[in-house]
């Protein structure tokens, strides 16, 4: 679930580990974007997403968006747990602190300086130089696959980025998708390759892990996907197949024969 298709990371992560695996996607199109919303707000807003996709009956729930994580995780899983696992969405701080070098968290505005963030940069991080850098628009631009807006909001989030940083974490799902843009917009002439840090991989391999399942990438790639947009079910939007992760899907599994 995710308010939109930041989603795409992690379930591109899961159909490759388990291309056999029944797939629901729970997007609020009519509530997007979240990061603007106030905490109370985001998480009435998560619970009716988590809801509809509840209702299909899933073994897990992979909340697939930094933002709903910081602020909805709790209540999700008063909600749901113990019937169903949920798994939320942590920017890889610890990994990125554990390279010892200056690195930069970029997120939405909304995660960016939370308490939630903080503790996990005062947590994982301490003693390592660390900027936070709230990307003003780019999670809306890359939902919506807009170039111009993308390279725009990428451009001035770079801008904000010291120069001797190594490291980006990309704390937002959204960004994970425009990964390479934000490399080359952040890697300084002569520096060492830049090391970016997602979180769609962990998250995917986490949720095999809470249900003891294994990964399986070459069961056969018959698993289905269904859609649900604001707990209606509808299509994949068509933006989403403007990037590798969401090409991937109607790839795979039973899409082309829902539509």
């Amino acid at each position: 679930m995710d308010s939109g298709i930041g989603l795409l990371a992690a379930t591109a992560a899961v159909r490759r580990l388990r291309p056999d695996a029944d797939l629901v996607l729970s997007l609020d199109p009519d509530g997007m974007p979240w990061g603007p919303r106030t905490p109370e707000d985001l998480t009435r807003r998560a619970l009716d997403v988590a809801e509809a996709a509840a209702a299909r009956r899933p073994d897990a729930l992979i909340v697939g968006c930094n933002t709903a994580s910081v602020h909805a995780l709790p209540a999700l899983r008063a909600r749901l747990e113990p019937g169903i696992p949920v798994i939320g969405t942590v920017p890889a701080i610890k990994p990125a602190a554990a390279g010892g070098g200056p690195f930069a968290i970029w997120a939405t505005p909304a995660t960016t300086g939370s308490a939630y963030q903080r503790g996990l940069i005062e947590d994982f991080a301490a003693g390592v130089p660390v900027t936070e850098v709230p990307c003003w628009g780019l999670a809306e631009a890359i939902e919506h696959a807009d170039e111009a807006a993308i390279e725009a909001a990428v451009t001035a989030a770079a801008a904000l980025t010291p120069d001797d940083v190594t490291t980006v974490v990309l704390g937002c799902t959204h960004y994970e998708l425009v990964a390479e843009r934000i490399r080359a917009a952040v890697q300084r002439p002569g520096a060492a390759p830049l090391v970016l840090h997602g979180s769609a991989g962990a998250v995917a391999a986490q949720a095999l892990r809470r249900l003891g399942e294994q990964p399986a990438t070459g069961a056969p790639a018959d698993g289905g996907l269904t859609v649900l947009l604001s707990g209606r079910e509808g299509e994949l939007p068509a933006a989403a197949l403007h990037y590798a992760e969401g090409r991937l899907l109607p790839a795979v599994g039973r899409f082309a024969d829902r539509r």
